[in-house]
């Protein structure tokens, strides 16, 4: 531009014009020169707590300047801090005592300027605390979530109730929403609800489930076999519930197994099988809400490799599966279940006198009641084999040729899958998974290509409510990190706490608050946002090294993935825990009563013998062996044997 004004200055002959090109030419060289000299740049957050340390960056500095001053103030404080600089940089932490809206200015800069906003620590804690709190009164996840991502950004945005509603949507959710590896975390759930959809409306997962009825020859092999139907159903909690319930309970009243046992079995190999399997409708949940917590602390950590690691940490659903496997094996029982298997087997009762069953007709749909003549197990198993094997082939595909875009040729298991990208592997697993169930029942006439379709949105629909959640999830997340929560929560507990002990304090909260509020999903979204970050800062404060500080992570990673599958599997108000009573015509109170014993059981001692030895260093794997030698000596001691006792 300042060549092209100097040839015409020079080649013009109208002197008017000549005098107007020399002055754009001088203002074009003092907005040059003015860029020159005002190139600093001040990089402050918007916002910060109050008495907690935030990061200062200034960049551009002239080389020669050893220090340089930077004024902060407001009508009611005015403070010069001084900092020295290094290679024309400044990168340091400040820590202000002071509320408010204050205006920082690097003296001798005066374009270099810029604001912040201090706000009382202990209001970064309130977004997920009403949430929690909401979620207890109401049971209402979601309007829970809302409020307090609203809350949040009403602190965010200068405490301004209506602009917190505004950015509420357009910012918090619109983010969530519009982040890549969100949406294919939202493409590859929209996917797998399809492929369930479609293979439970072809009778894929009735035919399954009566593969397992074969077995069931007496009342050993009665309980066992419901108990590998529940674990052959691991790809959704809800249809494994009401599959293995509903097809399994003529069968166990004939053995005269009670209604109280067939639900615990049912419940307990719900949600804890479909929370640890490679493959299942939770994993989209889980391993969104793992990667927005790794992005949160600058972890390059595969979200998908972290969630294989987490499994042999996730003590509870592995313990439990293991404990109804041992239960109805060595056929024992103690507490208020032993009393209804008593009942059972003596009067042939199989629930007690004046229970009402609800209506069952409701379940039918899940099973695919206009297939039932038609239902065939590998209508079930080849989608599914085809997304397992899908997923593993994606992950393999794209970690080889990560590694060979980074040169890397000496290369392991354990490389592949940390180079992976998880999400396409999912997405390319799933929607061949759509393609594979959908051309097997055209070709088999199961259903029309309209009843196809049809199945197929049915399942689609069927993940909405887990999306809502996990876009709020999302969001709060947001909001907790803008706001510094786990900053704050480090400035409280620092000194009062071991890092070591994190694992098993955030599964005994989870617990306690899954349980309470009915949700697993609901509180993974509270709690993952906050639990990351705070084993991450936690770690750097106390200098762990990137081993110990891995064990600390991925230990608070399994914690909130266990501890919230305990209120799923439990607590009364759990949608879970409701359908596995329906469908095996228990009692809901009942069922709760009998099994909760079992769970609290084995919940401690995962915690005693998994959450906290791991967490030193202990092995997972010897741990779950202790766990099992701890419920085997509890059923040896404490459990009876009914057939036995009462010579049946």
């Amino acid at each position: 531009m300042i060549f092209l004004i100097k040839r015409l200055y020079f080649l013009s002959p109208n002197k008017e014009f000549n005098i107007l090109l020399n002055k754009i030419f001088l203002i074009l060289i003092s907005l040059i020169i003015t860029d020159a000299v005002d190139a600093q740049t001040l990089s402050i957050p918007k916002l910060a707590l109050e008495g907690i340390e935030f990061s200062i960056k200034i960049d551009n500095l002239p080389d020669t300047l050893e220090k340089i001053n930077l004024h902060i103030k407001n009508d009611e404080y005015s403070q010069t801090y001084s900092f020295r600089v290094k290679d024309g940089k400044v990168d340091t932490s400040l820590v202000i005592n002071q509320t408010g809206n204050l205006l920082c200015e690097i003296i001798g800069f005066p374009t270099a300027s810029t604001k912040i906003r201090i706000v009382p620590g202990i209001l970064s804690l309130l977004p997920p605390l009403i949430a929690i709190l909401l979620a207890l009164i109401f049971r209402q996840v979601i309007i829970s979530l809302v409020v307090g991502v609203y809350i949040g950004a009403v602190f965010v945005y200068d405490y301004n109730p209506f602009i917190g509603i505004l950015r509420l949507i357009d910012t918090y959710i619109i983010n969530a929403l519009s982040d890549f590896s969100h949406i294919q975390i939202i493409v590859f759930t929209f996917l797998f609800g399809g492929v369930i959809g479609l293979i439970s409306k072809s009778g894929g997962t009735r035919g399954i489930a009566n593969l397992m009825i074969k077995f069931a020859k007496k009342r050993k092999s009665g309980l066992i076999a419901s108990w590998l139907s529940g674990l052959i159903i691991f790809f959704d909690d809800y249809a494994n519930c009401l599959i293995v319930g509903n097809l399994m309970r003529p069968i166990t009243d004939k053995m005269r197994i009670s209604r109280e046992k067939l639900s615990f079995i049912v419940d307990a190999t719900a949600a804890p099988v479909a929370s640890i399997f490679i493959v299942s409708s939770w994993i989209g949940f889980e391993i969104g809400l793992i990667q927005d917590g790794l992005n949160s602390i600058g972890s390059t950590e595969n979200a998908y490799n972290v969630f294989l690691q987490t499994i042999p940490y996730r003590f509870y659903p592995i313990a439990m599966l293991i404990f109804v496997f041992m239960v109805s094996y060595f056929e024992r029982d103690f507490g208020p279940m032993l009393t209804a298997e008593r009942r059972s087997v003596t009067t042939g009762k199989v629930s007690r006198d004046g229970v009402i069953i609800k209506n069952l007709d409701d379940t039918s749909d899940a099973l695919g009641k206009d297939s039932a003549e038609k239902a065939r197990w590998y209508n079930g198993i080849i989608p599914l084999f085809v997304f397992i094997f899908g997923t593993i082939a994606g992950l393999i595909f794209t970690g080889i040729d990560s590694l060979n875009e980074q040169g890397i040729t000496d290369y392991g298991v354990q490389e592949i899958i940390g180079n992976s990208n998880s999400y396409l592997a999912l997405l390319w697993s799933g929607f061949s998974a759509c393609i594979v169930a959908a051309i097997m029942i055209l070709s088999q006439k199961i259903l029309t290509l309209n009843e196809t379709v049809d199945a197929w949105f049915t399942g689609v629909r069927s993940m909405f409510l887990a999306l809502i959640i996990l876009t709020l999830a999302w969001s709060i997340g947001a909001i907790t990190k803008e706001m510094k929560t786990t900053d704050y929560i480090v400035g409280m507990i620092s000194d009062a706490i071991n890092p070591r002990y994190l694992p098993v304090i955030v599964f005994l909260a989870c617990a306690l608050t899954s349980f309470s509020t009915g949700t697993s999903w609901g509180t993974m979204a509270i709690m993952m946002p906050i639990v990351i970050p705070l084993s991450h800062s936690v770690s750097e404060l106390n200098n762990y090294g990137a081993y110990d500080s891995m064990l600390i992570l991925h230990g608070v990673i399994s914690s909130v993935l266990a501890g919230s599958v305990f209120g799923d599997h439990c607590s009364p108000i759990s949608d879970t825990t409701i359908l596995s009573a329906i469908a095996s015509g228990c009692d809901l109170m009942d069922h709760v009563r009998t099994q909760l014993p079992y769970a609290v059981i084995t919940a401690i001692f995962c915690m005693i013998l998994g959450d906290i030895p791991t967490a030193f260093g202990f092995s997972p794997y010897l741990s779950i062996l202790l766990i099992i030698a701890a419920l085997s000596l509890v059923l040896y001691f404490f459990g009876r044997r009914v057939r036995y006792e009462m010579g049946n």
